[in-house]
């Protein structure tokens, strides 16, 4: 995700930190999407480099986020 953040040149506007566990180990790698504070994430799951070029591309540049990757999804 870092990496697709800097290929975008986004990396004075997103923040892209690492965490420990938070509690849903099975769908690791996970990354939680904020906007506009704690209150407003979307959180993806089973995340890859490919699904992570896409949640930049279509979510945090084109404001639309990729709801197959999200946690609710029962397809994954």
């Amino acid at each position: 995700l870092s990496d697709a953040v800097q290929e975008q040149n986004l990396s004075d506007k997103i923040n892209v930190t690492q965490t420990g566990c938070i509690g849903i180990c099975q769908y690791e790698p996970v990354v939680e999407v904020f906007e506009g504070g704690l209150e407003n994430k979307t959180t993806y799951v089973k995340m890859d480099p490919e699904k992570a070029k896409r949640v930049v591309e279509e979510h945090i540049k084109g404001g639309k986020p990729v709801s197959e990757y999200m946690i609710g999804n029962t397809e994954l």
